[in-house]
């Protein structure tokens, strides 16, 4: 499905992403994780398009997309929702979908009116029920709850039915609850099937409890990978970002 191979990025003497090659199949569910400034962010902007590497393969079902705008990489299939919701705030959640719809398809977006083609109304009100925004659908953006957002951000990302979606901090500034509601639809979403999940995550609980693997940056560099018991239990990531043993058992 999608497969890093030796990547590598640097802003100018700094290192931010050294070597590194992960395995994602189709169907699994991954967290990376690591400390502060570790390369988390610039390795999904390296994935989705927004940043070129200096070096090294991103093979989409095969193909190579490093070089490809971020809008060709979307429409191949990869979504990517942000730690800080990117939305069209003064839209509301149905015309917001309906606009990500149309623009693959080459068609403006109306901010004033009904989208002319009908069957993105389907497909957006598919996703808002399996988001639970479909009471929302005519609710301005910008006036959504934080979490609503981040839900609605990750809808954007999920309604042109990606292979793989990335998660940048899914659950951050979330009260209890709220973290929990949207920790249960990521893992819906992922047991549904078809869809490989890639979320960043500092947030271990989580991490521990639905990932299949995590891999672990630390200075730009994958310090670690294995399944939850192995990272739980790997001393190099103890000392580097988990703390004492008792910590990573928390």
């Amino acid at each position: 499905m999608l497969k890093i191979e030796n990547l590598c990025k640097s802003f100018g003497g700094v290192v931010a992403t050294s070597n590194v090659s992960i395995h994602f199949p189709t169907d699994s569910l991954h967290a990376v994780i690591g400390p502060n400034g570790a390369g988390k962010t610039t390795f999904f902007n390296l994935i989705s398009g927004a940043l070129k590497p200096d070096s090294g393969r991103i093979l989409l079902d095969g193909e190579d997309i490093v070089g490809q705008s971020s809008q060709v990489i979307v429409q191949k299939g990869i979504g990517r929702a942000f730690q800080v919701a990117k939305l069209f705030k003064t839209l509301t959640v149905e015309e917001s979908l309906r606009g990500a719809l149309m623009s693959p398809l080459g068609q403006s977006l109306q901010l004033h009116g009904r989208f002319p083609l009908a069957k993105t109304r389907d497909r957006a009100y598919e996703v808002m029920e399996q988001l639970g925004l479909h009471t929302k659908a005519d609710v301005i953006s910008g006036n959504l709850s934080h979490g609503d957002q981040k839900l609605l951000d990750m809808a954007l990302a999920l309604v042109l039915k990606p292979k793989v979606l990335l998660l940048d901090e899914p659950v951050a500034g979330m009260g209890p609850e709220e973290r929990e509601q949207m920790i249960e639809t990521v893992y819906a979403l992922w047991k549904k099937g078809g869809l490989t999940l890639v979320l960043i995550e500092h947030d271990m609980e989580i991490v521990f409890r639905i990932s299949q693997n995590i891999h672990v940056l630390s200075y730009g560099k994958l310090l670690a990978e294995g399944n939850p018991e192995q990272i739980r239990n790997n001393p190099a990531v103890i000392e580097a970002y988990l703390g004492t043993p008792q910590e990573a058992h928390a």
